[in-house]
């Protein structure tokens, strides 16, 4: 019997820097856990102003950094396929989210969270977006960010990965 994944979708404004950055860590825990099989991550852009484009030098810097490597991602736009497909669809900030629903409409917005919302406000100073390094040049506090946020939602989705599946 084939394994059931969780399919996760990570969203921003152009899938250079801060979606394909949570592809990557998230899909770096699974791994270290021994739970890639349980997980489909995937991420995409709202604009297809950069459809194609590898990630961002600088957030392929900070990535490396912390030896992380992002070899053969490039930028794609989210379709409505895509929503479709995905069990949870994480955006990285409001902006992600109203340009996600004029792709997709009001269909399944339950579906559709913050990164950040994943974290104890405690954390977060009541900030529950992460900030656009592109705009901000701070590439360092995008990956803190993220980091947080996929380590809450991993440890969010994580019982369920390790469920006994039902036969």
């Amino acid at each position: 019997m084939e394994t059931k994944k969780t399919s996760v979708l990570f969203v921003c404004h152009g899938n250079i820097c801060r979606s394909p950055m949570a592809e990557i860590i998230l899909r770096r825990m699974a791994s270290h856990a021994g739970l890639s099989d349980r997980l489909n991550i995937s991420s995409a852009a709202t604009s297809d102003e950069e459809t194609g484009n590898p990630i961002y030098p600088l957030a392929k810097r900070v990535l490396a950094i912390h030896g992380i490597g992002c070899q053969n991602k490039v930028a794609q736009k989210m379709t409505i396929k895509m929503f479709n497909e995905s069990d949870i669809v994480i955006a990285m900030d409001n902006n992600n989210i109203k340009n996600i629903l004029k792709i997709v409409g009001d269909k399944d917005s339950d579906k559709i969270h913050l990164l950040l919302d994943f974290i104890s406000e405690s954390g977060l100073d009541g900030r529950h977006e992460v900030s656009d390094p592109w705009y901000t040049r701070d590439f360092d506090k995008a990956y803190s960010d993220i980091m947080a946020g996929c380590t809450a939602l991993f440890n969010h989705l994580k019982p369920s990965l390790e469920a006994p599946e039902d036969f």
